[in-house]
């Protein structure tokens, strides 16, 4: 996508490029604040200002690499910043600016970023408004930028890891409740598999659902006596649910 390529002059009072000295003694308590994000196995954090008056972004190194620029590559603006958000976000995004562009008040959103090399990010942005002092109105925002790709990744694949585990644990019962068919009827495994699926749609009921009931019904620790054809196929004509036991 096409992007300015002026480059961007570095504040030596925040560490922040393309920006202006605000000239106020908040430094000290964003500095506090990040040395909190920052502590520990952290994601990568980075700071920002924006000028409401030129839609101009004082972006730190950090956000440049978020974005995947060099520190100074761009002159980062408002229009190149809606840019690179994912399609699907961005009007989402611009929406939290305006508001707080109008109201000032602390902000917070989590989204998806297009980097310069067509790579996807996930990241926060939080921050809160500046007012003018002679006018009143919401002159500026600054925060911070927090690359939460790593945190997003591995709670996915948590949660893929568990989906993973419970489907292997349903199958698990799937193939024992098979294996008592097979010994009953004295079929084959797919022959016992076809007898399972037919029960439950016919009962309407999840055949993991049946095959646990089975299990509990004819094949639980408290059974000292194998199953007759007879028993299996009336639970089979009116299966019960693992709810109803």
């Amino acid at each position: 996508m096409p992007t300015p390529r002026e480059p961007a002059r570095r504040d030596k009072a925040d560490g922040l490029r393309a920006g202006t000295d605000d000239g106020t003694d908040d430094g000290t308590r964003e500095d506090r604040v990040e040395e909190v994000l920052v502590r520990g196995d952290r994601a990568p954090v980075g700071r920002y200002r924006l000028d409401l008056t030129t839609g101009r972004w004082a972006w730190s190194d950090q956000v440049y690499a978020m974005h995947g620029f060099e520190p100074g590559q761009v002159v980062p603006t408002t229009p190149l910043m809606l840019a690179h958000q994912h399609p699907e976000d961005r009007g989402r995004v611009d929406g939290v600016l305006r508001r707080a562009a109008q109201t000032g008040q602390p902000f917070s959103s989590v989204h998806r970023i297009i980097d310069a090399a067509g790579k996807t990010r996930t990241v926060a942005i939080t921050g809160q408004g500046r007012r003018d002092p002679g006018t009143g109105r919401v002159a500026e925002l600054f925060g911070y930028f927090i690359d939460v790709t790593k945190s997003q990744q591995e709670a996915a694949a948590r949660d893929a890891t568990a989906a993973i585990h419970a489907a292997a644990q349903r199958q698990a019962g799937i193939e024992q409740a098979k294996g008592v068919l097979m010994v009953v009827y004295g079929i084959g495994e797919e022959t016992a598999s076809e007898r399972l699926y037919e029960a439950a749609d016919q009962a309407n009921i999840p055949v993991r659902d049946i095959a646990d009931s089975l299990l509990h019904l004819f094949a639980g620790p408290d059974i000292t006596e194998f199953p007759t054809p007879e028993a299996i196929d009336k639970f089979l004509t009116d299966p019960v649910a693992p709810d109803s036991l």
